[in-house]
């Protein structure tokens, strides 16, 4: 990569590299800590829960790291949904009683195109998102073929706000009414940061409440490519 100052010419691609090294490593560096904080709650969180609560809520928040938002969010809703049984089966005589279970189905940085969480035995999609531009919605949707989907929206604003806005920007694309309306259609639930807080709390009323760390350092490790260094050393 060369620039051209006056009549000189620089080629700054080494110092691009270098750039990008250290800001790997500086974010590296960011997410190991991130992940001995959160072995270390895991340690004193049983004689001290509240610490525990205080850190999980902090991490629903706008401004938080969109990959430990995605974490987070997958690790209270894994639990939430955990407890809650559907019955199912071809013949009204031999009914399955099922628990709900949440998986987490990607990475967040992969780009794969994939959908972030799945359940079962519902079938039911989940995407986490921070962005309000109605094409990334309808992206998914049509990803999906229409397919009903779950937003999970790094957001404080109220979810009926938040259904307006990307409705009211995708119309001002789409003249076309019944368009907007086959593509807000598919979204069967909108869940923000405020949604999340309610559904930890009801989690941690289960007893759910290291559980849900647990998770969040599983994830994070998954995440990050996180090595213990004490493993390694064994």
């Amino acid at each position: 990569m060369k620039i051209k100052v006056g009549k000189a010419n620089f080629n700054i691609a080494n110092a691009i590299i270098e750039i990008i090294d250290e800001y790997s490593k500086t974010k590296q560096d960011a997410f190991q800590r991130f992940v001995k904080s959160c072995e270390e709650l895991q340690e004193i969180g049983k004689t001290t829960p509240k610490k525990i609560e205080e850190f999980v809520i902090g991490l629903l928040a706008p401004n938080v790291d969109a990959r430990l938002f995605e974490i987070v969010s997958y690790s209270i809703l894994k639990y939430f949904y955990h407890d809650q049984q559907i019955f199912w089966g071809y013949e009204l005589e031999k009914l399955n009683k099922e628990n709900l279970k949440l998986y987490k189905t990607g990475r967040t940085n992969a780009n794969d195109g994939g959908i972030d969480f799945v359940m079962k035995p519902l079938g039911r999609f989940f995407q986490v998102t921070e962005t309000l531009d109605f094409k990334k919605y309808f992206l998914d949707i049509d990803k999906i073929q229409k397919y009903p989907i779950t937003f999970v929206i790094k957001s404080t604003e109220q979810t009926k706000d938040l259904l307006k806005k990307i409705r009211d920007n995708a119309s001002k694309t789409y003249s076309i009414k019944a368009i907007v309306d086959t593509y807000m259609d598919c979204i069967e639930e909108v869940i923000n940061i405020p949604t999340l807080n309610d559904r930890f709390n009801d989690a941690v009323k289960q007893g759910y409440l290291n559980k849900i760390l647990d998770e969040v350092v599983i994830q994070s490790k998954v995440e990050f490519n996180y090595e213990d260094t004490d493993e390694d050393e064994e």
